[in-house]
């Protein structure tokens, strides 16, 4: 792509009367040049079985080439027709609760033979009608895929034979077709190789030489799962209990884990039918999303992001990673969850991503502020997005997102939000080549583990017998990464198969349960090589199959720690104290702090009793029976360092902790700090960009500290100090309430 893509998801076919015409005279005067259409309409360009109408479809297009517009075509698979579940009723998934009804989107088996036929006929014949379009740069792969809680037989028949697979082979990282996807590399070989074998690649067993036999791999799975708990043990495969009643963590975190694998396999098989139609020059895309919390939280625990998008990627057609990043706003609005979503997105391929849906009204307690919108746009580009798409153009006028607004509202009037999303397309056209393909050059990285969010969905952190718990993996992973952000310390993710993690200094690992001893070991060696590393309570706890370590634990992170423990409880009136309290270090690092945040020296969540073996003590607790253990320490381990903290702490001491290990790592922080937030890249023509973006309703000022650069945006007419654009070292610089400005050096 040569220029940025602005613009929004454009359903022709839910208009109550003809829009196209002044729908694009609208994006147009507004700086839009993208639509996405198509993924939503199944049961329209195939109202019954073999007959197919993709005119809606091509009149867009149509419309949109004659208007020198782009547009992103998905397939319409996540959506079934009436008629296909009245056919196939056994294409509805089978949940723990049962078969699901008909009615919803995303309510089938993706993996059942019919569904995948029909699937892979509309693909096709929706590709022979719109892949030669000139207009059609990319096409999007299904919508948010996940395997949707699927669990019936055929699914089950499945998972016995991936573990079968599994457990007959020495090395656990075993594809469904029996290949080993041990890296992102092999991932992307398996790709190509997909692409040759459509449909009839679900599912397939591997008979290689070799293999142990279906009786030593069935002992070495009840071992591996502990499975003689409650005379849970199988002894023959044929034996295989429903996996909806287990009551064993393990069994039920794999049988996650190979759903996740089937949504990777979902994907790449499209991708290789796609391809078969696309141009060299059309990309592939999918929309991953995240953890709902009512808007876009962490995480996406069905699917495996890293995996899914190596699948994906392919060295004879462009693969761009998507996104769907949903967030508060009004006084919520606090940047995190948009950048949240940007850099995990990112870091899958390590190159720029696009924005596929974002709200541009959304809910009503969404309606963005005057200034909000634009905020949030330039937000997007400064995690690294070459595009920004509204969900969606109009407001639909009736069924189940009615009252999720688009761009206008029901009324098809120019509306405030219409209005700003004008001036931000408007300063695109102008300077958009200078904001796209930003380069990011992080020092620090998070490691995000799906296993040990579905290890801790079984086992929550504050769960007790008869209570499931509240608190979650991705609680303490935004509680890492909001107190990065709000200190702007730029970061990646890294999955716990990324190999080389040496163009990092500071690797942040939260809630680290669930991982094999290949991974615990190169984090020691990330340490041992000069890195910094911090590391949260929960950590080093269970294997690869969610079976506790039977040594002291962290298992095998002790060492780099410098630190054991035998027991842990739930804090209640324990307190903090030791040389990080006492020395001031990070103070007011979040300017005005929320009021309990302040002052507040307390353990939460949980806490672990650390008995320290080398490390020194930055915190220990401060009560009467545990006051002889450690809290926070850090330990110096080869050419770098350690941190571990065994308690969940208020953020602001998140953040003096993070201020040490940042400090070790060389990492500079800048002076501003959340509200203000400063995201740096370099673009396409090698100049140094630095976005400056005001997340309050305050104005903000912050000084310059580089050397003479060029303010990109229009400035305030108050910023006399800005001669022709220029601001020089030392020159403050003022942002509105809600406010950006971007320099270029």
């Amino acid at each position: 792509m040569d220029r940025l893509l602005y613009g929004a998801a454009y359903y022709d076919e839910y208009m109550p009367c003809d829009r196209l015409a002044k729908d694009i005279e609208m994006m147009q005067a507004a700086g839009m040049n993208v639509v996405r259409i198509g993924e939503s309409t199944w049961a329209t360009c195939e109202p019954q079985p073999g007959v197919f109408d993709f005119s809606h479809v091509t009149r867009v297009i149509d419309a949109m080439e004659d208007a020198g517009m782009y547009v992103i075509v998905g397939t319409p698979t996540y959506a079934i027709s009436s008629w296909l579940e009245r056919m196939h009723p056994e294409v509805m998934a089978v949940q723990k609760g049962g078969r699901h009804l008909y009615g919803a989107r995303q309510c089938m088996d993706i993996t059942n033979p019919a569904y995948l036929y029909y699937s892979e006929r509309v693909i096709r014949k929706m590709m022979e009608a719109v892949a030669g379009r000139k207009a059609v740069i990319g096409f999007q792969l299904d919508n948010e895929t996940k395997y949707y809680d699927t669990a019936g037989s055929h699914v089950q028949q499945m998972f016995v034979r991936y573990l079968k697979d599994k457990f007959s082979h020495d090395e656990n990282n075993v594809d469904l077709r029996g290949g080993r996807l041990s890296n992102e590399v092999a991932g992307r070989e398996q790709t190509e190789k997909d692409a040759a074998q459509g449909v009839s690649a679900f599912g397939a067993g591997n008979s290689a030489p070799g293999r142990l036999s279906d009786e030593e791999a069935l002992e070495r799975m009840n071992r591996a799962f502990g499975l003689d708990y409650w005379s849970n043990r199988i002894s023959s495969w044929e034996d295989f209990p429903d996996v909806r009643g287990t009551i064993n963590g393990s069994l039920a975190a794999e049988f996650d884990r190979f759903r996740r694998r089937i949504v990777a396999d979902f994907l790449s098989w499209q991708a290789s039918v796609v391809r078969e139609y696309a141009r060299p020059d059309q990309f592939i895309t999918h929309n991953f999303d995240y953890e709902w919390r009512d808007w876009s939280f962490g995480v996406q625990p069905a699917v495996d992001h890293f995996r899914t998008a190596a699948r994906l990627a392919n060295r004879f057609s462009p693969m761009i990673a998507g996104c769907d990043i949903y967030h508060p706003s009004q006084d919520s609005l606090t940047g995190r969850e948009i950048a949240f979503g940007g850099d995990l997105n990112r870091s899958l391929l390590q190159k720029n991503y696009l924005v596929l849906e974002t709200e541009a009204q959304g809910y009503p307690w969404w309606t963005p502020y005057p200034g909000q919108l634009r905020l949030q746009a330039y937000s997007h580009l400064a995690s690294g997005a070459d595009m920004v798409e509204y969900w969606h153009w109009h407001s639909i006028h009736n069924s189940f997102e009615t009252y999720w607004k688009g761009v206008l509202s029901h009324d098809f009037e120019e509306n405030d939000v219409y209005r700003e999303a004008k001036v931000v397309g408007n300063e695109w056209k102008v300077m958009g080549d200078r904001l796209l393909h930003l380069k990011k050059n992080n020092k620090a990285a998070i490691l995000v583990s799906n296993d040990s969010l579905t290890a801790l969905q079984y086992f929550k952190i504050d769960a007790v017998s008869g209570d499931s718990g509240k608190t979650g993996y991705n609680d303490i992973v935004r509680w890492v990464y909001d107190a990065l952000f709000d200190m702007n310390i730029e970061c990646d993710f890294v999955s716990p198969e990324t190999e080389d993690l040496s163009g990092y200094r500071l690797l942040v690992v939260p809630a680290l349960y669930c991982a094999p001893q290949e991974t615990l070991e190169r984090i020691n060696e990330f340490a041992r090589k000069g890195g910094v590393v911090v590391e949260t309570f929960k950590s080093g706890f269970t294997d690869e199959n969610v079976k506790v370590w039977a040594d002291v634990q962290p298992h095998e992170l002790n060492e780099g720690a410098g630190i054991i423990y035998h027991e842990f409880a739930f804090p209640t009136g324990v307190g903090l104290r030791g040389p990080l309290k006492d020395d001031g270090a990070g103070a007011g690092l979040q300017g005005p702090l929320k009021d309990d945040d302040a002052g507040d020296w307390n353990a939460r969540l949980f806490m672990e009793f650390l008995e320290p073996r080398g490390a020194e003590v930055l915190l220990s607790y401060d009560h009467p029976a545990w006051g002889k253990y450690s809290a926070v320490t850090r330990n110096r381990y080869g050419a770098g360092a350690v941190y571990y903290i065994g308690c969940m702490t208020a953020p602001e001491v998140l953040k003096k902790i993070l201020t040490r290990a940042a400090e070790d790592a060389g990492i500079e922080l800048p002076d501003a700090a959340w509200p203000l937030i400063v995201r740096r890249g370099t673009n396409q023509y090698g100049k140094e960009i630095t976005y400056l973006l005001n997340y309050s309703d305050r104005e903000q000022t912050v000084t310059w500290s580089g050397e003479e650069a060029e303010a990109l945006l229009p400035k305030n007419k108050e910023e006399a100090d800005i001669a022709a654009g220029k601001v020089r070292k030392g020159s403050p610089i003022r942002l509105r309430p809600w406010g950006v400005q971007i320099l270029e050096r």
